[in-house]
């Protein structure tokens, strides 16, 4: 070690060892930098570029530094250098350095930076020796082997440490470490190697002419370290470009983001999107230096896994924001605390998203075509003022509402019209009730009112209802037309009537349907026997759907004859209840409970199958006549229904006739069509009940082609009586002349009116003057004989 120092102290010039020291400390931190960028790159051609550029810089730095520590050393005697060797240790130098710094970055773990480091210390030590072996002077050299040693020990450890530092971050103060540790390596091996060396003075050696001498080395050395300038300046060159890039990239990028993009260190604003600045109301250069937190936002709470809610004040003056914040950390910062982290948000402006959940939100508590409450937040209000009502004593009335003849108006005028009427309805409603009362709407045509401290009861409830009965009386404008609808109320009492807003709504239901059963338009107090009704009515239907399983139903069957020769052509099928314990219920009493309580498909699937069974049985290919239900008529699937039960029970299709009213044609007019024509495609035959008491006949009769039209008993039986009624009867048959579809008139009970069609060209009849409705096994006492005495008589 001593002969290290003192061939440093005595042999060299010491302002030429700093220069070297400079010079190795500046191409080594060149070098390291581009280090990292290969490290990053990626692509085969792009990494390939940066080792070819590292090498370079690496070993022009190294040779460069061993040369200008060998230009300050001074023997006394005259030197030089061989071309071929000094371009040879440059060559070595740039060969080694390359692979070193390719293997540190390409090889995985520790293995590849030890390669690196090791790679490195052997290139620094070729390159000296070979630039060593190029040193001619006016004697002879020897070496000491351990110190030669001992040099390459220390020029490899030290490279070695260089690149563990170098490749554990790229922070500013591990990149100086590291060019640190390799200056150390590249110059301890040097000054180490030369201390190697004891030069024997010998008059005899000629140092030749040709070799390079002390200004070429120095014009040598200035062009290598001019390299070594370059090729650093054009790493920070292609660096600074390619950053620049990246960052234009990442600005468009960001301001290509729907949501506010901002970057905060010190909460203070470092840079902004865009839609941050929209959200902002201002530039970025505005925004750039601002406090975060107080300026621009403001918190409701310090959230959780960075998620914030709070408020935006934009700059200009507009109305505070809502927004959401997403923090992630992008840099830690070099302090001890968070508020050094430069902290990257993005702002989600929820404006839109508040008001889609404040419409969620309304649409959950109001009907969406009116804007009344629904039925959820009218039985929790009800509820609410129950509770208050027991402590205060306050009064409180419940009154439903259904609507007249709305069903006939939305199916004559369409569902926008319906529409119009129920939004006009809900209109005058919230018009005519003051807080804290209020109206909702249940669905359908069904409206409550539930009245709140009105005063005395029940006379503050029928001054309401009365006020209600004659608002809604008022025609509907719509498309030009005045639209005439009504209401009909039922109203039940809190306390009389009720302690719970189930009970008070159950039996405000029961006094509204027995205003309709009244009459209609007109509202109704409840009464303790209207449970008693409708519980009667219940248990009807119930009984009702076990005798459809039980077939306590029966069918009776009434003859159609021919009014010209009395000659019966087919039956109508009545259906009968014979209860177990009731005795025979007439169908006024059940076919409406049936209807209001769904089971008139059932009942009505039944009927046809076992009247097709009872006509197929029959001696005589007679037809057989089955009322179709309104319900029954918009089934999707009453064609297939039908052929199934003609091919069950082998009754030809052309035998079965199926009558429809034309007020069941429009409560779904196109379905309803449609399902005639099918049916009639399967041969069945269609007759039109009830003609002239339903409305649009002459319009019915164009749209599909039926195959008779019964003329309803109502007109037939004042036959004589009404000149009016006569005159239409006449009508009707001249109208089936003219169309050339036969006419059955119904209700015929007197000799008189069967002499009258018959005169009229009438093609059939039916009434008590024919037969009564009987079962099936009194069918065959009906011949032709016994029906014309009957018609003689």
């Amino acid at each position: 070690m001593l002969r290290v120092i003192t061939c440093l102290a005595t042999e060299h010039d010491l302002r030429l060892v700093v220069v070297a020291g400079l010079v190795c400390f500046g191409g080594c931190f060149t070098a390291l930098r581009l280090y990292s960028r290969m490290r990053d790159a990626s692509g085969h051609g792009v990494r390939a570029a940066w080792v070819l550029l590292t090498g370079l810089v690496a070993g022009c730095s190294v040779w460069a530094t061993h040369f200008i520590a060998m230009l300050s050393f001074d023997t006394g005697l005259k030197a030089g250098f061989l071309p071929l060797g000094t371009l040879a240790s440059l060559l070595i130098a740039g060969l080694f350095m390359g692979a070193a710094f390719a293997a540190a970055a390409l090889a995985h773990g520790r293995a590849g930076k030890l390669a690196g480091g090791v790679l490195a210390g052997l290139g620094v030590g070729a390159m000296h020796y070979t630039g060593m072996s190029a040193y001619v002077t006016e004697g002879v050299l020897t070496w000491d082997l351990p110190l030669v040693a001992s040099s390459l020990a220390l020029g490899i450890g030290l490279a070695v440490a260089a690149m563990f530092v170098a490749d554990s971050g790229d922070k500013r103060g591990r990149l100086l470490a590291a060019t640190l540790l390799l200056t150390l390596a590249i110059c301890g091996l040097h000054f180490t190697g030369m201390g190697a060396i004891v030069i024997v003075p010998d008059a005899t050696i000629d140092v030749p002419a040709q070799l390079l001498s002390s200004v070429m080395m120095t014009l040598a050395v200035t062009l290598i370290v001019g390299l070594i300038i370059l090729g650093g300046l054009s790493a920070v060159l292609i660096e600074g470009g390619a950053n620049a890039q990246a960052l234009r990239r990442i600005r468009r990028l960001a301001d290509a983001a729907y949501e506010g993009i901002v970057v905060v260190r010190s909460q203070r604003v470092q840079d902004a999107n865009a839609a941050f600045c929209a959200l902002a109301g201002a530039e970025v250069a505005d925004l750039i230096g601002r406090r975060l937190e107080g300026d621009l936002l403001s918190f409701d709470d310090e959230g959780a896994n960075g998620r914030r809610e709070g408020q935006l004040t934009p700059r200009d003056g507009g109305a505070p924001i809502p927004i959401e914040t997403f923090a992630r950390v992008l840099e830690a910062g070099r302090g001890t605390g968070e508020q050094d982290d430069l902290v990257v948000l993005a702002v989600r402006d929820l404006r839109e998203r508040r008001s889609a959940e404040e419409k969620i939100r309304y649409l959950a508590e109001h009907d969406g075509l009116t804007g009344l409450a629904n039925r959820n937040v009218m039985q929790s209000r009800l509820a609410q003022a129950l509770e208050q009502a027991s402590v205060s004593g306050d009064s409180l009335a419940v009154i439903c509402i259904d609507l007249d003849h709305f069903k006939e108006a939305n199916d004559l005028h369409g569902h926008l019209a319906g529409d119009a009427i129920l939004s006009e309805v809900a209109r005058r409603l919230k018009a005519s009730v003051a807080a804290p009362s209020f109206a909702a709407r249940l669905g359908g045509d069904e409206f409550v009112v539930v009245q709140i401290g009105a005063g005395d009861q029940p006379t503050a409830a029928a001054e309401l209802s009365a006020r209600l009965l004659d608002v809604l009386r008022e025609p509907v404008a719509f498309a030009d037309q005045s639209l005439q609808v009504g209401a009909s109320l039922g109203i039940s009492l809190y306390r009389e009537d009720g302690d719970s807003g189930e009970a008070l709504l159950v039996n405000a239901d029961m006094a509204l349907y027995r205003a309709k059963e009244d009459g209609r338009g007109n509202y109704c107090f409840f009464k303790r026997e209207m449970d008693e009704t409708i519980r009667e009515r219940r248990t009807l239907a119930r009984e009702l759907r076990q005798a459809i399983s039980l077939e306590e139903l029966v069918l009776h069957y009434q003859p159609l004859a021919r009014a010209e020769d009395g000659e019966v052509c087919g039956f109508e099928a009545l259906v009968r209840w014979r209860h177990p314990q009731r005795g025979m219920v007439p169908p006024m009493d059940f076919i409406p409970i049936a209807e209001e309580s769904g089971l008139i498909l059932p009942l009505g699937e039944w009927v046809l199958r076992r009247a097709c069974a009872d006509a197929a049985a029959w001696d005589k290919p007679l037809r057989i006549a089955v009322n179709l239900s309104p319900v029954q008529l918009n089934q999707p699937n009453l064609a297939a229904m039908v052929h199934e039960i003609l091919m069950e029970t082998g009754l030809a299709p052309r035998r079965l006739e199926l009558e429809v009213t034309e007020t069941a044609l429009f409560k779904d007019y196109q379905r309803a069509l449609d399902n005639l024509r099918r049916l009639k495609a399967l041969g069945v035959r269609i007759a039109m009940d009830d003609f002239g008491t339903g409305f649009s006949s002459l319009s019915t009769l164009q749209s599909f082609p039926f195959d008779k039209i019964k003329i309803d008993k109502s007109f037939v039986e004042n036959i004589h009586r009404h000149d009016r009624a006569t005159a239409i009867v006449r009508a009707v048959l001249s109208l089936g002349r003219s169309l050339e579809i036969p006419v059955t008139a119904e209700g015929v009970e007197t000799a008189e009116q069967l002499e009258f069609l018959r005169g009229e060209a009438c093609a059939e009849v039916q009434g008590y003057a024919i037969g009564r409705p009987a079962p099936i096994d009194a069918l065959d006492g009906w011949t032709d004989e016994t029906v014309r005495e009957a018609l003689a008589g």
